[in-house]
């Protein structure tokens, strides 16, 4: 018998791959992507983040800390390159993406507009309040610290202007949102032909003002009246106010044609950003040219829809927007410190091109734009370090019993989480469940918002994905003291016949679900979805 011989190759140890890293990174992304609603509208997100990223670049672009001597020594000075270089006077009008955030900002609001409108204010303004506190507190310490290290008076007001100045901002934000009734019924009555009344009152205020000469304090009624403009239509948007191409084109060339002839015959300013110097500025207060310009780039913004819909579609390009918008407010308001960390930094070394020197020539913008890595790596530091501020406070169970994430039905079994979610509408549960007498009958975990009926709500992953987290509950169940706990078998689910109190503590809120979610089925346990597990990041979105 003839024997046949088997070699075998001893094993190489396949090496680390270079790659791996990256295919991590997409499959997240791909995961992120599966699990967001079908219906939700990612056009919104991208927005959002594009205008994020333009208010970023533009200030690091345009904002120049100059060291210079004077009589108390050496000091830090703001300067800007639109000064001395008008030729970089177009960059003004990419990276001045104000009107587009006022515009998502409107839009998310008509959407969210539900139930009780006190309750509904004061979680929009606190997503607001608590971040700038944080920046706020963080600043005092470190300003009399400054101070305290020698560091002069002149050179700390400026750091706390270029600080504090975006601030102004937030507090229009607030108070527009605030007013969001008011402009949903307008809309309601005018359609997007409503952000005429906002635009005529700027147009009859600089009238005045410029005509007349020494009102110039009437200029600050434009504050509130010129990003309205934006507000009504992002509310007009949400109302399905603004159909088609027509409207978005006319727009954006009636918003071109009327800033262009503004700049060109009336005297306004071609930059759409302060410029140190300047006798007037476009933005402070606002002027019909910022406010026509802004309706330019709402019509162009609204255009661009179908196209920002396909790239979010995309699954890396939606995480990357998802995790802007998830971290929106952190981003605007430490990118300014990001700066003045790297430029206080490079006084260490001495004098650095594109960091100390006066924007004064070419050169000077080719070295700026070799800080901005430098300048993306501090704000990545700033936003590990604060972006758990613009999260809601956990709230603990008794007994450390783990949180889960749901509204509706819900439950926890098998060392995982059980995600409720509930049918669109006003009528009631698909299954046959009314809201908020399900916990009543003994029949599971009950809704506890008096604005359930009137808002479907799941947990989105742009919204709260990433508070879901998984345990085991089995040890927390028996630290509960349960009366006659049992712990479920894997895939299954506790009732709320198991346990004395709900299991399931609401961690989100209602805001963008277009679409109607997954039921709950006659079975009483709600329709599965994959949930990734990702890193621990901050969650809610400042809308």
């Amino acid at each position: 018998m003839t024997r046949l011989a088997v070699l075998h190759a001893p094993a190489v140890p396949r090496a680390r791959s270079a790659w791996r890293p990256l295919a991590k990174l997409r499959r997240l992304a791909a995961h992120a992507d599966a699990a967001t609603p079908a219906g939700r509208d990612r056009t919104v997100d991208a927005l959002r983040a594009l205008a994020i990223a333009g208010v970023i670049a533009g200030h690091w672009l345009v904002t120049a800390l100059v060291l210079s001597n004077g009589s108390g020594g050496q000091a830090l000075r703001d300067a800007s390159p639109l000064a001395a270089l008008p030729a970089l006077t177009p960059l003004s009008w990419i990276f001045q993406t104000l009107a587009i955030f006022f515009l998502v900002g409107g839009y998310a609001a008509a959407r969210s507009l539900r139930g009780d409108y006190r309750a509904w204010l004061g979680k929009r303004l606190a997503r607001l309040s608590r971040p700038v506190a944080v920046l706020a507190a963080a600043w005092i310490v470190l300003a009399a610290g400054l101070l305290a290290g020698g560091v002069s008076w002149p050179t700390l007001r400026v750091l706390l202007t270029l600080v504090l100045d975006p601030l102004w901002f937030l507090g229009v934000f607030a108070v527009l949102t605030a007013m969001t009734p008011l402009g949903v019924a307008l809309v309601r009555r005018l359609g997007a032909w409503a952000a005429l009344v906002p635009l005529t009152v700027v147009g009859c205020v600089d009238l005045v003002r410029f005509g007349l000469g020494d009102v110039t304090w009437l200029g600050w009624i434009n504050v509130l009246a010129g990003w309205m403009i934006p507000y009504l239509l992002g509310i007009a948007w949400a109302r399905d106010a603004i159909r088609g191409w027509k409207g978005p084109a006319l727009m954006l060339a009636g918003g071109v044609a009327a800033t262009v002839a503004l700049v060109l015959w009336a005297g306004y300013p071609a930059s759409m950003v302060g410029v140190n110097g300047a006798a007037i500025s476009n933005l402070n207060p606002p002027t019909l040219a910022a406010a026509t310009f802004g309706i330019a780039q709402v019509g162009l913004a609204l255009l661009l829809r179908r196209q920002l819909a396909r790239w979010m579609r995309r699954p890396l390009a939606w995480a990357a927007v998802m995790t802007a918008n998830l971290s929106a407010m952190t981003l605007f308001l430490w990118h300014q410190t990001a700066f003045i960390a790297v430029t206080g930094l490079g006084l260490l070394a001495g004098r650095l091109p594109g960091l100390h020197t006066a924007p004064a020539s070419a050169a000077w913008v080719a070295e700026r734009l070799a800080w901005l890595p430098a300048f993306a790596v501090m704000l990545a530091i700033l936003w590990w370090v604060f972006h758990r501020a613009e999260r809601r406070p956990r709230a603990r169970l008794p007994g450390g019993t783990g949180i889960g994430l749901g509204r509706g039905r819900a439950g926890i079994g098998g060392g995982g989480i059980g995600l409720g979610h509930r049918g669109g509408g006003t009528g009631p549960l698909a299954g046959g469940q009314e809201p908020g007498r399900d916990l009543a009958r003994g029949g599971g975990v009950g809704p506890w918002h008096r604005d359930e009926n009137g808002f479907p709500v799941v947990p989105e992953l742009g919204d709260a994905l990433l508070d879901v987290r998984q345990r085991p509950v089995a040890a927390d169940l028996g630290r509960a003291r349960e009366v006659g706990a049992r712990i479920p078998a894997p895939g299954q689910f506790l009732d709320a016949r198991d346990v004395d109190h709900p299991v399931v503590q609401e961690l989100i809120e209602p805001r963008q679900v277009p679409g109607k979610e997954r039921a709950v089925g006659s079975d009483r346990v709600a329709a599965k979805r994959r949930l990734p597990r990702l890193a621990d990041v901050a969650a809610d979105i400042p809308e």
